[in-house]
């Protein structure tokens, strides 16, 4: 449907147009009738109209210089100039702003403007049908030109390199390797791997939302920069630069690097790892560089979410792992087991952390993790552990797509934490996102925990995240963080010598008579009569 604004200082003219033409069975909006030009350019800066209906002759502003200016605003716009001059000198200044008809009033008759509106919406459908054809064919020819150019990075990578002066002539139409220049290589890591694609909803939306804001991005930054989509979790950016005494490429880079992190935080909520590679001054080091970035993962693996580090060959750690491993088990089982869920995050992490610390191999920790998690779901059977949506097979899917301790550790404290919960655990649901504040909340007990802090962790809004968790669960947020809270009060009741006022403090209430209150509610007996 074409927007159509009226502007005529004669009302009964005004009043005819817009009662008798039926404007939206014609395919048409009318946005406004205006009785001079300057109120009708208000509206025309906020919603430009496809079609203009002017007078000429208007106070505060003409017909004429109201075309004008719509013109400038958007050039495509159709223009009808209806006057009751028939000067000649109008005519020709309304031919120049190309003013597709100019009617007399005199003898104007409602039809023949139907006829006229017609023939310009049957022009503005086919310009539509051109520009669309003409926006697929260039956004076509841009993926292809990605797609090649992604292809010929590869095979670079992974290809033998038979001549190195063929492919730095190749490498030129990228900006690579012009005269007397060097190139850096950086590698970035999209971090939360697992939960940023499930809010993508699929890899090749997630391509192209990350694709389109570097792409954006690399165009303000100080240092030219060419980006190579390597895969969904891994990007190439390839820094041109002219050797200089005065410049260090690495801190122009590394401050380059800090605004495309904080771009891609606050633009798609997705949090970037970077590892810059070494100088290189040749193609056949630049395929090297590339090499060890995309192949070697033991740095990477020990890397901190959002860190820029320069690459270093990581040692790790040739003791196995396994040898402890009879130890985490029987102690996260007992800590399981008790149902105590400060005791389950206190055991995992301590056992995260001395794997920090030796630098055991990535596979092998991953290995050693989802080990650990299969054997206590065989042998922990009685507990809603892993559940129906976290078959052995969901699970190795999952740890293969994690990219660091930092997020290996969270994921196994999110199963081990629902463990922990047992049949007051999280009500298992199809939407990952409810799943997920369902773990946060069991993960933070200890204190306040609201529905919009949830949601921004989520990156969803406050509103729709409240119908989405009610309809999921059957009860709102709120009711679930209270129906949480007073289970563990229930518990420590019953396993520790705490007061009451201990507890209330422990999960985060700061108002002991209200917490009493709310104990009451949930089981109709106060906390000191539950413990009897």
């Amino acid at each position: 449907m074409y927007s159509v604004m009226l502007a005529d200082d004669d009302y009964p003219v005004i009043e005819l147009l817009s009662e008798t033409i039926d404007w939206e069975t014609l395919g048409f909006r009318l946005v406004g009738a205006f009785e001079n030009g300057e109120s009708a350019w208000e509206q025309a800066q906020l919603e430009a109209p496809d079609i203009l209906i002017t007078d000429i002759g208007m106070p505060r502003m003409d017909g004429l210089e109201l075309t004008a200016r719509i013109k400038e605003r958007k050039p495509g716009a159709r223009i009808v100039i209806l006057s009751c001059h028939n000067e000649f000198k109008f005519a020709q200044q309304a031919m120049r702003l190309n003013v597709q008809e100019y009617l007399l009033k005199e003898s104007l008759d409602p039809e023949d403007l139907v006829r006229l509106l017609l023939r310009l919406k049957e022009g503005l459908d086919e310009e539509r049908q051109l520009n669309g054809e003409r926006l697929r064919l260039r956004a076509l020819a841009s993926e292809s030109m990605e797609l090649r150019k992604e292809q010929t990075i590869k095979n670079f990578i992974h290809q033998p390199l038979l001549s190195p002066e063929i492919w730095k002539r190749e490498a030129r139409a990228y900006g690579l390797f012009l005269e007397g220049e060097c190139c850096l290589p950086v590698i970035a890591y999209v971090e939360d791997y697992l939960y940023v694609k499930h809010r993508f909803a699929s890899e090749q939306t997630l391509r192209f939302a990350v694709a389109n804001v570097l792409k954006e991005v690399l165009g303000h930054l100080e240092a030219r920069a060419l980006h190579v989509g390597y895969c969904e979790r891994r990007q190439l950016l390839l820094f041109p630069y002219k050797p200089s005494l005065k410049t260090n490429i690495y801190e122009t880079v590394e401050n380059s690097l800090r605004t495309i992190r904080e771009t891609m935080r606050k633009v798609l909520k997705i949090r970037l790892t970077f590892r810059i590679g070494s100088e290189c001054d040749a193609p056949e080091k630049l395929k090297r560089q590339l090499v060890e970035l995309v192949s070697d993962e033991g740095q990477r693996f020990y890397l901190e979410p959002g860190d820029i580090a320069r690459s270093r060959h990581a040692v790790l750690s040739q003791q196995d792992l396994f040898a402890c491993y009879d130890a985490a088990s029987s102690e996260l089982r007992e800590a399981i087991v008790g149902k105590r869920p400060e005791d389950v995050r206190a055991a995992a992490e301590v056992w995260m952390e001395r794997i920090r610390q030796e630098r055991y191999p990535p596979a092998a920790v991953k290995e050693w993790v989802l080990k650990l998690l299969l054997d206590l779901r065989l042998k922990l059977f009685s507990l809603p552990f892993v559940r129906s949506g976290y078959s052995p097979e969901t699970l190795h899917k999952e740890i293969a797509d994690i990219g660091s301790l930092a997020e290996l550790r969270e994921w196994l404290i999110g199963h081990l934490m629902t463990a922990a919960e047992g049949t007051g655990a999280a009500p298992y649901s199809k939407r990952y996102e409810v799943n997920e504040a369902c773990k946060y909340v069991s993960l933070n007990l200890n204190r306040k925990i609201g529905l919009e802090e949830v949601a921004e962790k989520l990156h969803l809004n406050a509103s729709y995240f409240s119908r989405l968790f009610k309809k999921e669960t059957g009860v709102t947020f709120i009711e679930y963080v209270t129906r949480m809270k007073m289970e563990r009060a229930k518990e420590l009741l019953d396993q520790t010598q705490h007061t009451v006022g201990e507890i209330c403090e422990l999960l985060g209430y700061d108002n002991q008579s209200y917490f009493i209150k709310t104990f009451k509610a949930h089981t109709g007996l106060t906390p000191m009569e539950y413990r009897g």
